[in-house]
């Protein structure tokens, strides 16, 4: 009994080293639920949006919510700007330097834009969606925890969902 608990402990010991030597995957793990992004609303789109909502199920799964809402406002960043590339009215969300805009003023365009008809629940949504990711990027004494994330989980569908077909990136 004693020389399989050694065996056991030397095999933990090893698994710990070769982990520790080699680091995390180099594009990460998948994550082993889809709590917040379902699979299938992302499937068959691009591969970044593919890897952020992927960081955003794993970070909420292991509880790192702030991760969690960064990584949405991330991604609802970036369905805007595809949104409005797709429409051929990027130009509305440049600066004078030719940069894209902060969120806030991605939004800001988004509820005001004609070239497409942004819905009265993305409408509704995304001012919720930048508060959570701005506390956990920009508020040094904000911590969100899971009850500011999950509130918030039929909003991100709806609005992921409505940007990824507005853009084109889902049919």
């Amino acid at each position: 009994m004693t020389s399989a608990r050694n065996v056991f402990a030397a095999a933990q010991a090893i698994n710990a080293d070769v982990e520790r030597e080699l680091g995390p995957p180099e594009e990460g793990l998948a994550p082993n639920s889809h709590q917040v992004i379902m699979k299938s609303l992302t499937s068959n789109t691009r591969s970044y949006i593919l890897a952020i909502a992927q960081q955003i199920n794993g970070a909420y799964e292991k509880g790192w919510y702030d991760a969690c809402a960064v990584m949405i406002r991330r991604l609802i960043e970036t369905l805007i700007i595809e949104t409005f590339e797709k429409h051929g009215v990027a130009h509305k969300i440049k600066g004078p330097s030719g940069d894209y805009l902060f969120l806030r003023d991605l939004i800001a365009a988004t509820l005001q834009e004609t070239a497409w008809n942004p819905s009265r629940n993305l409408k509704a949504a995304l001012p919720k969606l930048k508060e959570v990711g701005d506390k956990s990027s920009h508020n040094r004494f904000f911590v969100a925890k899971r009850g500011d994330i999950q509130p918030l989980i039929g909003d991100i569908r709806s609005v992921v969902q409505e940007l990824l077909y507005q853009s084109g990136l889902k049919r």
